[in-house]
Formats: structure tokens, C-alpha cells, sequence
């Protein structure tokens, strides 16, 4: 096995910071993680593995230690970025480094790959990194589902941790959500005789004044608080400016509580709009429990994270804790800078980051 790395990446153990930089060098945006992947599978092969890396798609799962006696500890970060406007080439300036997924979660990544590439740490835990293909999208087209399913190791995980960027504050748990289109129908007629007609998108005004009078509904979970919140994405309706319109839509984004099932959200939405429109479920994903008293979750709060907050947001987590398996949120990137043009991250965010994640790791002796 080879032990150096590819000419054009850092070489093997280099800091995270620079790991980071080659990583966001690599453009990666949804739908186009192809070439990445192939250069952190590539890189692997210099890592010592315990088993041949396993590939789905544009995701790999990469086996790094079995046999401690310790727990089997997942880290897993996506390789995706969303497409954003950049002004320039990924660069340093000061404290902030900036280029595509530079906090998400490029910055989540490198510390994987840190983990991997540090000689002098050797928890005894049997660590996989899992590195997947298209979170950004759809819950149907995130590559991690088919990962987990060809490898049923990782649903015996004790704890997975998805680097999702947070300012290395630790984030339990995640709200489900749902996207529907909620259509309102009427009848087309012209508009200087109103009344030969039915106006969808004046008649769908009960529905609007409900969605914005709809008070968030809250729950405590292991001292985490989570909102309950409805709201009106997109809108559209309409033929023609002096046509009345057959049809208001609506993109409803439901996002329910841990503990609430998908069946049980689905019939939420459709009982608070009843008979008033059709509604049509475009996108579900499942809620997570925030596993605040879980012994290996107290070793990272223990390893100096930044705060212990609930998750008012879906991630990954919850594809864990269908299978069973804890999960939670936490990585050195900058929550506010995801998504964003110019998206950059802190420099020093990222060692303190490596920090935390080190000291976790070397606690489990």
C-alpha cells in the first residue's frame, strides 16, 4: 500500500486547515461529487485500514480499526456542497478561509480525514468515516440511505457523529420534515366577470391566515426544547392577468417533533388543511431523539465542546436513529456561512475543532 499521497492533495497528516483547502479546491456541488470521491477513496488507500473501503455511488464507507473492544464510533460528513457564487479561488485571508462548503462541510471532512491520518492517536474504538453523495437534495436521493443499507455494520454503530457545521457546539437530536404542495382548486372564467368563476387564490385565504396565526408548538426532550412549525414556502397561481385563476399552490414545509413519527406528521398536515385544498407530499424525513444522557455522548460534551443545544433543523442524524444507532450533530465549521456566497470558515474555529474532536477520540482508551 502506497504511503504517500496524491501529488496534487497535502500530504498525510497535514493540518486541517490545509486539508480543508484542498478539499474546497475540489469542486464538489450536488449532483458532481464524482471527482472528489474518487480523491478521498484514492487518499484512503495510503490510511492503515482494517477492511477494503466500500463504495455505493459517489460513497464510500472507509473501516479504519475493528477489533479494540471498544465502541464502533461512525463519523460521517457529506461531500456535497450547494451551488453558490464565488469571487475568487479558495484563498486564506486572515482568520477566514474561504471557498465552496468551506463550513459545509468541507471543514467536517478534513477532521475525518485527520482522524484517519494521525499516527500518535489510537482510540480504542473501532472508527469508521463514512463520506456520502447528495445531502443537499432530496431525502430520496441522499446517497447515505443505500450506503447503510449495503453496510448493516453500521447500524450496530454505538454512536455516529455527523460533522455538520456548528461552531463546534454539539447539536442533539433533529426536527422531521415534510414538503407538500398544497393546491387550492377554482374555476377559470374572465376576470371583468369575476362571478362566473372561482377564484382559487382568494378563496385560499383562510389557509394563509391559518399558516401565519399557527403558533409554534413545543417540546422539552432531555432538557433539549424543539418547535413544531408550519410555514408557506412558494406560491404560484394564475393563467393570465385578466383570467381567474383554477389554481393556487402552495409548497408547505412541516417541520414536527422528535418523537412524532412520519405516518403521524403526514396526518397533521392533512388534518390542519381538511377538505380546503388537495395536499401532495413531495419530500419526508424522518425527526431524531436527542440521546443527551448516552455515556459516549457525555465523553464529548467531556472533550471540551463548544455548548450543548437542540437541533431546530433536519440532518443526517435521523438516518441513523431509524436504524437504532445514537447520533448527533457536531463540527468545527461556521453554522451562519452555510449556503452562503462566499462561503468561508474560521481558521481558528478549524484547530479548536480538531482539538475537541482528538481529545474525544483519545479518551477512549
Amino acid at each position: 500500500m502506497p504511503n504517500v499521497a496524491p501529488s496534487d492533495q497535502p500530504a498525510l497528516g497535514a493540518d486541517v486547515v490545509e486539508l480543508t483547502r484542498w478539499l474546497c479546491s475540489v469542486p464538489s456541488p450536488i449532483g458532481d461529487e464524482a471527482r472528489l470521491c474518487d480523491d478521498v477513496l484514492a487518499r484512503s488507500r495510503a490510511w492503515p485500514l482494517a477492511a477494503e473501503p466500500f463504495r455505493v455511488l459517489n460513497s464510500i464507507s472507509v473501516p479504519l480499526s475493528r477489533g479494540t473492544g471498544g465502541p464502533h464510533i461512525v463519523l460521517a460528513g457529506h461531500l456535497d456542497t450547494v451551488r453558490t457564487q464565488h469571487d475568487g479561488p479558495t484563498r486564506i485571508e486572515g482568520d477566514r478561509l474561504y471557498g465552496a462548503g468551506a463550513a459545509d462541510m468541507k471543514s467536517g471532512l478534513s477532521l475525518m480525514i485527520a482522524a484517519a491520518e494521525d499516527r500518535t492517536l489510537s482510540p480504542k474504538a473501532d472508527l469508521t468515516l463514512v463520506f456520502y453523495s447528495r445531502e443537499e437534495g432530496p431525502f430520496a436521493e441522499n446517497e447515505l440511505g443505500p450506503l447503510l443499507e449495503q453496510q448493516p455494520a453500521l447500524a450496530r454503530a454505538d454512536l455516529a457523529i455527523c460533522l455538520e457545521p456548528s461552531y463546534s457546539k454539539l447539536q442533539l437530536g433533529c426536527v422531521g420534515s415534510i414538503h407538500a404542495k398544497v393546491t387550492r382548486r377554482g374555476r377559470t372564467a374572465h376576470s371583468a366577470r369575476p362571478w362566473e368563476g372561482d377564484n382559487a387564490i382568494q378563496q385560499a385565504w383562510p389557509m394563509l391566515r391559518d399558516l401565519a396565526e399557527r403558533q409554534p408548538i413545543e417540546v422539552t426532550l432531555d432538557g433539549m426544547r424543539y418547535r413544531s412549525v408550519m410555514s408557506a414556502t412558494l406560491a404560484h397561481g394564475g393563467r393570465g392577468r385578466n383570467v381567474i385563476p383554477d389554481a393556487f399552490e402552495l409548497n408547505v414545509n412541516y417541520r414536527f417533533l422528535p418523537g412524532t413519527s412520519l405516518d403521524q406528521a403526514e396526518a397533521e398536515l392533512r388534518a390542519f388543511f381538511g377538505d380546503r385544498a388537495d395536499v401532495e407530499l413531495v419530500d419526508r424525513s424522518p425527526s431524531a431523539p436527542p440521546h443527551r444522557s448516552h455515556p459516549l455522548v457525555e465523553k464529548l460534551v467531556g472533550a471540551g465542546v463548544k455548548g450543548v443545544e437542540p437541533k431546530q433543523a433536519w440532518t443526517d442524524v435521523a438516518r441513523f436513529a431509524q436504524l437504532g444507532v445514537a447520533a448527533v450533530n457536531w463540527g468545527p465549521g461556521d453554522q451562519g456561512e452555510a449556503h452562503q456566497r462566499n462561503e468561508s470558515t474560521s481558521v481558528e474555529g478549524l484547530r479548536e475543532g480538531w482539538k475537541i474532536l482528538r481529545a474525544f477520540l483519545g479518551a477512549l482508551v
